[in-house]
Parts: C-alpha cells; structure tokens; sequence
C-alpha cells in the first residue's frame, strides 16, 4: 500500500511522512476515525517507514521490504483484531487463530474492510467480536523479540475500542516501558471506551471521512432524529415515544452506534453552551428550541446522562436487542433531564 492509492487525506499524508523524515517517531501512536480509512493509512505509513527507497513522499513499492510489507508479509509485522468463536475456532479465541484469514480480508478489501465486513467474513455475523488477555500476550511476546529485519517492530491494534479490561491494562505496561525500535499503532473509530491512560499514552491524528468531514461533524438526519426524540423525553408519553425508538431501532447497528455518538457529542456541547457560553448548534430549524434546550445540561445532570448514552453504546456494540436498549435509555435520559 502506497500513500499514492489513498484518495484525499493529503493534510494527514503530508503529517505522517514528515514525523518519520523528522526521525520523530512516537512508540505509541492512534489513528481516529472510520475504519475504512485508518487502516489503509496505517498500512501505507508503516510501508513508508521500512522502505529502502523513499521518495517523493513515498514508499518506492519496490524494495524488499516493500514488497513485504504490501503483502502483509513482513516477518515484523504483526496484527491484534477482534475475534470470536466460530465452527473452526470454538472456544478462547484470540488474533493468533485468525491470522490468515485477516491477512486475506485485508487484501482482497485492500484495508478498507469494516467490523461488520470482518465478521461477515468469519462467519459470525450475530456475534460481537473483542480483543481479549490473550492478544496482550501475544503482543508482550513479540515486542520483546529481536526484529527479524533488523528494523522496527511493528504491531498494529485494529479497532481498538473492542480490547477488554484485561487487554487493556497488559498493554498500557508494554506503552510505559517500550523497548527501542518498537512502534504500537492503535486503529480506532472511537476512543471513548479507551483507558485514559492509554489515550494519555499514544499520538493521536484524528482522520477525516472520505467526504473530508471529520467523524464529529453534524449529520442532518442525525439532528432530525435527535431533536425529535429529545423533545419526546419531556413529555414521556409512551405511544409516541414507542413510535420514535421503533424509527432509531431501525437504523442498522453501525449506523445507530453513530447516532448515539453524536448525541453524546451535542449534549456535551450543550453543557459547554450552558457552562461556559461555548456557541453550540443543535439544527432542529425552531430557534427558540435550540435556544433553550442547551440549558438543560448542567453540572447536575451531565454525568448521568454520558453514562447513559455510553451504556447504550456498549450495548448496542455487544448485540444487544436495539429498542429495549433505547427505551431503557429513553427513561434514564428523562430523570437525568429533570435534574437540571
């Protein structure tokens, strides 16, 4: 992969080329936004990294490492993802079980495959994937080996939202105490169930969407959507309120774990509205309603209703049934709101 077969992202390109001329590269580093994105740009910044050859502001493709790297071949370059049980793999799943068959999903996708992609290509459509104890051994385990190439030692973490505590906590001792020549990249679309420590710990470039708008950007569909569902938790009659979350259920699970992002994001700009007089925009078209509403988030409410929409999350990532999840939410939404 060749900075040259990414469309768009010139800004980011021109930043990742110039931390590895610089000779300023960080042992620890995050690319945020969607996965259809990151993973390309992770791919053709550690091909530009181990190129025998690089020239302007690029990989040659040719060299050696190069060629290995392209192929996702590199003897130091490794790989932690998501898994889950399957027929072949039926009990303590972990990315070492599953290395070819992600090596060929890259490929044939040429990185621009999706979880959902990824899970339809396992076979476990109906299952939520995580990167468990497991993976962090594998990952102690081979930063601690002497690079095969006599170069870096490269692990790339994608989707790194699905690490599990125990992951998490073995590979924040590995980003305190790296050894020379070692390089973790994390890959994620969003890093809100990261440990502080880690987010604390890794470079972070947020990315743009292939529209050139970043993730947190609004959604008109989305404000539509929230404004009518917000304005429906005042009154909490259940008919309409039924109505509403059967129209949010609908939404495919990748696109209603974004609705919910978005709506974690405007209530807490609605906070900074009302905390700090921080201009704020919620796009419901009724002026006196985005007027108003932004005062309902206070210091008094803001941390439930962020546990709230964060529970709903997680739920929804682990496949939990989507209008149960929203009704729960939709009541825990109404109380926090009344305690403004």
């Amino acid at each position: 992969m060749q900075f040259k077969d990414i469309v768009g992202q010139r800004d980011t390109i021109q930043r990742l080329t110039s931390i590895i001329d610089s000779g300023r590269v960080s042992h620890a580093q995050m690319l945020l936004g969607e996965a259809e994105v990151t993973m390309p740009l992770a791919w053709a910044y550690l091909q530009y990294l181990c190129c025998e050859n690089r020239h302007d502001g690029d990989s040659c493709g040719e060299c050696p490492s190069c060629k290995k790297i392209a192929s996702l071949m590199h003897p130091d370059l490794h790989f932690i993802f998501p898994t889950a049980t399957t027929s072949r793999v039926k009990e303590k799943p972990w990315s070492g079980e599953f290395q070819g068959e992600f090596r060929d999903f890259m490929l044939q996708t040429q990185g621009r495959g999706n979880i959902d992609d990824w899970y339809e290509a396992l076979g476990i459509e109906n299952k939520q994937g995580l990167i468990r104890e497991l993976d962090a051994d594998s990952v102690v385990s081979a930063l601690s080996l002497k690079a095969y190439e006599g170069g870096w030692r490269m692990m790339v973490v994608w989707m790194a939202e699905k690490m599990n505590e125990s992951f998490a906590n073995k590979l924040l001792k590995t980003l305190e105490e790296p050894l020379p020549g070692t390089l973790i990249m994390l890959l994620c679309e969003s890093d809100e169930r990261l440990l502080p420590t880690i987010r604390s710990r890794v470079q972070t470039i947020k990315l743009k969407t292939e529209s050139g708008e970043t993730k947190e950007e609004s959604n008109p569909e989305f404000a539509e959507m929230l404004v009518s569902w917000l304005r429906m938790l005042f009154k909490l009659k259940m008919k309409e309120l039924s109505a509403q979350v059967d129209k949010m259920a609908g939404l495919n699970r990748e696109q209603l774990k974004l609705f919910l992002q978005y709506a974690l994001k405007v209530m807490r700009d609605c906070f900074l509205n009302s905390a700090a007089g921080v201009e704020c925009h919620l796009g419901s078209g009724d002026e006196k309603f985005d007027a108003q509403f932004p005062k309902m988030i206070t210091v008094n409410n803001i941390e439930l209703i962020e546990e709230a929409l964060n529970d709903a999350i997680f739920a929804v990532e682990r496949n939990a049934y989507a209008k149960i999840a929203l009704m729960e939410l939709s009541f825990r939404m109404s109380k926090a709101l009344k305690k403004r």
